[in-house]
């Protein structure tokens, strides 16, 4: 009975994430007044991080996807967690987040310039675009006025994030339950142009796609042997880039993707529905002519996923920890 009565309240919660991602109160140049150069400062010390390593983009795109993705932006994968509750980031697909310094840094140069005024969660928006845009990216205005949240619960990672193994289906309903749409989805899913991913995210596609110790046959057969060189059965250490470029961003996910090389059983998937297929197809054609401005209108969209603004959630001093 308890689980009979619950459905209705997540289903509710869905909708709510949903409306706000369609409409929220955030704008650009929020702190005009109250902070003038929290762009500035933001940059600057992105810039710091990533000059010293180019491959904390990745992470750092990849933290605001799994922010917004639970709870909607507000910041709470970036809280500890404490004697009595597991916290978003120890969520095992948090596990691998990098670059929690970088958003320390830049909120700490901001405490020192505007105390008490722009919330952890703008800074984790901010700090995603100009890490992207730092490695030759798209570049895109960030709309601001997101307040943090106060609650961060691992459990909620495992069920709201979509796993590596996630069929187009999944995919779809789960990019939809956040008011993202299927163009989104697939426009969203490059940003696998950057970054790594542990063999434990796909092994299974190489030894055991059914239970029957077989690979998938959707993977590309001479890429399959070049993945088994890199990461033998039980292998939970080791990596492999996402696309070949792993530290520019450009179109080549697409290309791999065409090529039955996408490295997640969540990347191949994309060829399994029309629309995305015909996207992917269209970047792998056009060169990624509209990649950048549609990841762009994305990441704006996607950065408006349950925000908390006016009097609701609190401007945290630090972001790990709640005032």
């Amino acid at each position: 009975m308890a689980v009979i009565k619950l459905l209705p309240l997540i289903v509710m919660f869905q909708l709510v994430v949903a409306a706000s991602a369609a409409s929220s109160p955030l704008k650009v140049g929020y702190y005009k007044k109250s902070c003038p150069g929290l762009e500035n400062i933001v940059k600057r010390t992105t810039t710091k991080f990533i000059l010293r390593d180019r491959t904390l983009a990745a992470p750092l795109l990849r933290m605001h996807f799994h922010d917004c993705f639970v709870r909607g932006c507000d910041a709470s994968v970036l809280l500890n967690s404490t004697s009595t509750n597991q916290a978003e980031r120890d969520a095992i697909p948090n596990l691998s987040l990098r670059g929690f310094d970088v958003v320390d840094a830049a909120k700490e140069a901001l405490e020192r310039e505007c105390p008490g005024v722009v919330s952890c969660a703008d800074v984790l928006a901010l700090v995603a675009r100009d890490a992207v845009s730092l490695i030759y990216g798209p570049y895109w205005q960030v709309p601001v006025g997101r307040r943090d949240g106060n609650q961060s619960i691992a459990f909620e990672a495992l069920t709201n994030l979509p796993p590596p193994f996630a069929n187009i289906s999944t995919l779809i309903t789960m990019f939809g339950n956040k008011g993202l749409n299927v163009k989104d989805l697939v426009v969203l899913s490059g940003g696998h142009t950057l970054g790594i991913s542990h063999c434990t995210s796909f092994t299974n596609r190489l030894y055991n796609f059914t239970g029957k110790g077989d690979t998938d046959p959707t993977l590309d057969p001479y890429y399959a042997v070049q993945l088994k060189k890199k990461c033998k059965p039980g292998d939970t250490t080791s990596f492999v880039s996402l696309d070949r470029t792993a530290t520019r961003f450009d179109e080549d996910y697409y290309t791999s993707v065409a090529k039955r090389r996408g490295l997640l059983q969540s990347d191949a998937a994309l060829l399994d529905n029309r629309q995305t297929r015909n996207y992917v197809l269209t970047q792998l054609f056009y060169h990624g002519e509209s990649f950048e401005r549609d990841f762009g209108n994305s990441m704006i969209k996607m950065g408006k996923i349950g925000v908390l603004t006016g009097s609701n959630g609190q401007i945290r001093r630090k972001c790990a920890l709640v005032n």
